[in-house]
């Protein structure tokens, strides 16, 4: 992992590691000036602290975001950037917000600012726990964070099963004016596909765009597109990030 406060660098063993081996480990840390997180069965080494802040610059505005050592992040800073300032230049007479997949908040927090409220769910337990922190170290007050897997949220919205994780928050009371969506490579599942077609404005950031045609074949079925974007967040590969505004025909 890549950010503002440092490089973190991760190596995987399946045999035990011993003191020399953490002597080692720090001095190589100390001559390439990174930490170091060796793991191996039931063990955790690090070569220092472990800190790790990254700050974004969207329209001169700074962001800042705690990460976990397994967290998911663009890899590209610069890029990123340009990819949340055209997500939120997507954003006209935003109401409330709903984001599926939002990881750490990289586009929850900055977006947050042009909603009333904002609904975002992740499965992942240490990508929600760090989007609560940086809601603080934003000062975003109006983000609800929910540990829902897209099929769990689904579920909820079809009132097929309550979740205790959902306890205390209505989501019913939303008045969703946007959907952002940002899933894995393998894209929207149908039922994700079925449920946002019911809403006006979509934003689709996608890191395949295979699954993404073939999901656009089924959402501008009612969604037309008005807005769309490359990002070469890999560069010299032939993998592309995509943003797509859709917005449903009248």
């Amino acid at each position: 992992i890549s950010c503002k406060s440092g490089i973190l660098v991760t190596l995987l063993y399946h045999k035990r590691l011993d003191g020399e081996f953490e002597t080692a480990m720090k001095i190589l840390a100390s001559k390439l000036n990174v930490t170091i997180l060796a793991r191996s069965r039931g063990q955790k080494l690090l070569s220092g602290e472990l800190n790790l802040i990254d700050e974004l610059n969207i329209g001169g505005q700074i962001y800042k975001f705690s990460l976990s050592e397994n967290a998911f992040i663009q890899p590209n800073r610069a890029v990123n950037e340009k990819m949340i300032a055209w997500a939120k230049e997507c954003v006209q007479g935003g109401a409330d917000l709903l984001e599926l997949y939002c990881g750490h908040g990289n586009f929850t927090i900055p977006l947050s600012f042009k909603f009333k409220n904002v609904l975002a769910t992740e499965i992942s337990k240490s990508s929600i726990a760090n989007a609560r922190i940086n809601c603080e170290l934003n000062g975003v007050c109006n983000a609800q964070f929910v540990r829902l897997s897209a099929d769990e949220l689904m579920s909820a919205f079809a009132r097929r099963r309550e979740f205790e994780r959902l306890k205390g928050i209505d989501i019913f009371s939303y008045d969703f004016s946007h959907i952002l969506i940002d899933p894995p490579r393998a894209g929207l599942e149908p039922s994700v596909i079925d449920f946002i077609k019911n809403f006006q404005n979509l934003i689709y950031i996608s890191c395949n765009p295979q699954t993404l045609f073939e999901n656009l074949r089924s959402l501008c079925a009612t969604h037309e597109v008005r807005r769309f974007a490359i990002f070469d967040q890999f560069a010299h590969t032939e993998h592309i990030e995509c943003g797509v505004l859709l917005r449903r025909r009248s």
